[in-house]
């Protein structure tokens, strides 16, 4: 008898994909939210770091947003992200926030 027609038939399985750890189970002592841990601050966006860098030299939305190539908009909701993230109301409370991140 032909070996072809007597081997058992197997099921084809479905394609595996790598899983992708997440930030609880990635590395020791990783943590889930969004803070800095030496702050305990929420962190903010690279863009958002730059805009709250030009705002704390004291540049205006529109020059801020001409150095960082963006639209006054762009900035303007840059700048509201960061008040929402970190409850603060003041351009002088940026200042200060910016001056202790060390921007």
């Amino acid at each position: 008898m032909n070996p072809a027609l007597t081997a058992p038939i197997s099921t084809p399985t479905a394609p595996t994909t790598p899983s992708v750890p997440s930030a609880e189970t990635s590395a020791p002592g990783a943590q889930a939210s969004a803070t800095t841990s030496e702050t305990d601050t929420p962190a903010l966006a690279p863009r958002e770091r730059e805009t709250l860098r030009h705002i704390a030299a004291g540049c205006t939305y529109l020059q801020a947003a001409r150095q960082m190539g963006l639209s006054k908009h762009t900035v303007d909701a840059y700048l509201r992200r960061i008040r929402a993230k970190l409850n603060i109301t003041t351009t002088a409370e940026m200042t200060r926030l910016a001056i202790s991140l060390g921007l």
